[in-house]
């Protein structure tokens, strides 16, 4: 029983007992209230019925800082539209003239996520699936930075595979084969299916597209990093990168961090497309999905809100810069653009 009942039973009960009393002013005194109080209420009870007795609802006060509706339903429907990004990037991208130029602050776009209990990912997702998705684990406490320290892009390269899975209608496994300058963060990614696992031709065929794009705007392919998969461990790959006049670097066996920021990059891509992708698809297709990662991937690269500029955005210095490869982001402030410098 809630507060709002037992005082709704309160005050039934002095009308029963003045009843039983005969007596108004006994029941009052019995029920310790005033006889005034006794018959505002029954004027109201004769007049709209018992359910008058039952206490109002208190509407919340409007604040004069509070958020406005129009804001709120702008800031939901891109955050639906958009499950994967988060409060800060949310409030970027909603600044952005593309967008209406709405100011609202990262913490103001959670406090409106949380109001309408869409403030986590899982329960984005979960919304646009139709089904409630489970809650996200805690997360570990924070790990120490840790960097890798280049000059210029093409400096070093990082390459993975990520496998996406069996989709209908394709025959064998999807795997997106992703690499990403560590100076300028710019990423390349493409979809191939193979009948398993991930094969040294299109690892290789990425690799001469990552210095075709380089060499494009002045800048050399020097090293690439990967794992120590067979598909990089391969005779193919290794001619592929001495073709092209790069060193190849393999990282420790069982330390995947040292290649972080394609992990991360990968990580990022998982949470910003394919998790929104495959809640909106009834049933995921391959050439669908290839679309989706091009345009992330244009949106990523080019089109993105940051604190500077976007990684395809030409460089203004040729300044050290120093890359996080933890569970960061690549900061894009040094870009692949063309080498004018």
């Amino acid at each position: 029983m809630t507060p709002d009942d037992a005082l709704f039973r309160f005050r039934l009960r002095a009308f029963a007992l003045a009843g039983e009393l005969g007596n108004v002013r006994a029941a009052c005194r019995a029920m310790g209230i005033h006889p005034s109080t006794y018959y505002a209420w029954r004027r109201q009870l004769l007049r709209f019925g018992p359910e008058i007795l039952r206490p109002r609802e208190r509407r919340p006060p409007r604040m004069p800082n509070s958020t406005s509706p129009l804001v709120e339903q702008r800031a939901l429907a891109f955050a639906l539209g958009h499950p994967g990004f988060g409060p800060a990037r949310i409030a970027a991208e909603l600044a952005r003239p593309l967008w209406g130029g709405i100011r609202l602050s990262p913490n103001g776009v959670w406090r409106v996520l949380r109001r309408h209990g869409l403030n986590t990912r899982s329960r984005r997702l979960g919304l646009v699936a139709g089904y409630a998705a489970p809650p996200e684990p805690r997360g570990a406490g924070p790990e120490p930075e840790r960097h890798i320290e280049v000059d210029h892009p093409g400096e070093i390269v990082q390459m993975d595979c990520f496998c996406i899975g069996r989709l209908s209608g394709t025959r064998g496994t999807v795997w997106q084969y992703t690499a990403i300058d560590v100076a300028s963060a710019y990423t390349w990614a493409e979809l191939h299916v193979t009948p398993r696992k991930p094969l040294a031709h299109w690892t290789s065929a990425l690799a001469q597209r990552v210095a075709h794009d380089l060499a494009a705007r002045g800048w050399q392919l020097e090293a690439v990093m990967s794992d120590n998969g067979s598909e990089f461990r391969s005779q193919e790959f290794e001619r592929a990168v001495e073709r092209l006049r790069a060193r190849h670097l393999f990282i420790h066996a069982g330390r995947p961090q040292t290649n972080g920021c394609v992990e991360r990059v990968q990580e990022t891509i998982l949470e910003e497309c394919w998790k929104p992708a495959f809640a909106r698809y009834l049933i995921p297709k391959y050439t669908g999905l290839r679309l989706d990662l091009d345009r992330y991937l244009r949106y990523s690269n080019t089109d993105r809100a940051t604190p500077a500029a976007t990684p395809a955005a030409a460089p203004r210095s040729r300044s050290s810069a120093r890359r996080r490869c933890g569970r960061a982001d690549p900061d894009p402030s040094a870009d692949l653009g063309d080498r004018t410098a």
